[in-house]
């Protein structure tokens, strides 16, 4: 064995991994260390040993890398939200461009040349929504804040680098009302007391905030006091919602929704599409960030006004209605009611008539779709993290379209599909890592693939 546990080695660090580690070299062997920069000499305490790599804490730095810069985040490292806050924004770019290029390399075999990655318009204050745990202090006081990593201990946060100002301000408000009518906060551990999260969206074209108490029970005591309260005292608050969530689990919404002032919707507009959204509905977190993504596969669809565009895994039908002005028939697929539901809507505000949602597993769907021989000209895959089920890549390759674009939070999995499609007759024609999510370690990537 290379390393035991606590012992202290010199390491200089070489690289970053894909999950936002640096990486450096010590007797052959791998030494992951987090919130470190290439160029970093420094002591490092060895924390856990496996058979093929280890990971480290830096105990003494010795010289900072060139891209090192000072966090301005009082709880950066604490918080386990950011990676990349100790790093400039250049280099973060580089290195999320260089995790799209090694897994399309080493999980894909794709040896295809990777544009340069589309920096956020924002790299602060980009988010739209926010999550936070609820905690207590000694003297009752209620208190907001964020998980650790790996953990559910929250750490106190009063203001949010990645949040709108308006949004950190209105969960202050929030905590102090809480705290002023003795509303108890849920206790994970006894499965006990009230709120368990407060939960704010914001539309940035009309600057409105939906409010949400997720709780552990249907009812809020004082719940027309708070709501007058907040309204008050932040009139961009359109609408309060409470969010029932009885369930001993880590999922933070549940399914009932009750309206406590409004009507439990926010107005917003994204890529053109008109939107109104719920607690449940799923939205893209960097709206301006979102604007590029959709640009970029419109590029990459090169709609002609003459084609059928299926979209899978179509959410509330973003994507494909912000293209449908450029295509024949739009036909959306997704697996959640409520989404297909608001993509109906959201066709309706717009005035298309030739777009169709419906509800349906993906692979289900394009097995059904492939069954009747559908043949779209272009199919836009938006799948989850998890990537695409061999079931829908089998119908897709049934349906035979000359183009496919391919979005994906997670490149890894991105690579794996994109690999399935090249290996059964596609090729790629261009990837574009965009960055939706500033200071952490995630990274979007667009993939085009024709068959020629």
């Amino acid at each position: 064995m290379s390393v035991k546990k606590n012992q202290i080695i010199p390491l200089q660090i070489t690289s970053l991994s894909s999950d936002g580690n640096g990486v450096g070299r010590y007797n052959g062997m791998a030494i992951f260390v987090p919130f470190t920069a290439v160029g970093d000499e420094a002591d490092v305490r060895v924390v856990k040993v496996c058979k093929h790599h280890a990971f480290g804490i830096i105990e003494t730095l010795h010289q900072p890398g060139a891209d090192r810069e000072t966090p301005v985040c009082p709880i950066f490292s604490k918080c386990g939200g950011c990676q990349f806050q100790h790093l400039t924004y250049h280099a973060e770019l580089d290195a999320k461009e260089q995790f799209v290029r090694d897994a399309m390399l080493r999980i894909g075999d794709i040896d295809h040349p990777v544009s340069p990655i589309l920096p956020s318009p924002l790299s602060a204050r980009y988010r739209n929504k926010v999550q936070y745990p609820l905690t207590q202090d000694e003297s009752g006081a209620v208190i907001a804040g964020f998980y650790a990593g790996r953990s559910h201990r929250v750490i106190p946060c009063t203001d949010c680098i990645l949040q709108p100002k308006l949004l950190n301000e209105i969960a202050r408000t929030l905590c102090a009302l809480l705290t002023q009518y003795h509303i108890s906060v849920y206790r994970e551990e006894t499965h006990t007391g009230l709120v368990r999260h407060l939960y704010l969206r914001h539309a940035i074209t009309t600057d409105q905030v939906l409010v949400c108490l997720v709780c552990n029970g249907n009812q809020l005591p004082h719940s027309e006091e708070i709501c007058r309260d907040l309204t008050a005292r932040h009139p961009e608050v359109c609408s309060i919602v409470l969010n029932v969530n009885r369930q001993q689990t880590n999922v933070i919404t549940g399914l009932q929704c009750i309206s406590l002032c409004g009507n439990g919707l926010l107005a917003d507009e994204m890529a053109g599409v008109p939107v109104e959204l719920g607690p449940l509905s799923f939205y893209q977190v960097n709206t301006r960030g979102a604007n590029q993504l959709y640009s970029v596969v419109q590029t990459f669809a090169e709609l002609t006004g003459k084609e059928l565009l299926l979209d899978l895994y179509c959410g509330a039908g973003t994507i494909g209605l912000s293209m449908a002005a450029q295509c024949q028939k739009l036909i959306g697929v997704e697996i959640i009611p409520q989404a297909v539901e608001s993509a109906r809507q959201n066709a309706e505000r717009m005035g298309v008539r030739h777009a169709e949602f419906f509800c349906a597993d993906a692979g289900q769907a394009t097995q059904r779709l492939a069954a009747q021989s559908l043949h779209p000209d272009v199919i836009v895959l938006d799948p989850p993290r998890k990537g695409c089920d061999s079931a829908t890549l089998q119908a897709v390759l049934q349906m035979n379209p000359p183009k496919i674009v391919m979005v994906s939070c997670n490149v890894s999995t991105a690579a794996r599909d994109v690999r399935f499609l090249c290996e059964n007759g596609y090729q790629v024609q261009a990837i574009q890592p965009v960055d939706m999510f500033p200071r952490t370690k995630h990274v979007e990537a667009v993939i085009g693939l024709i068959r020629p």
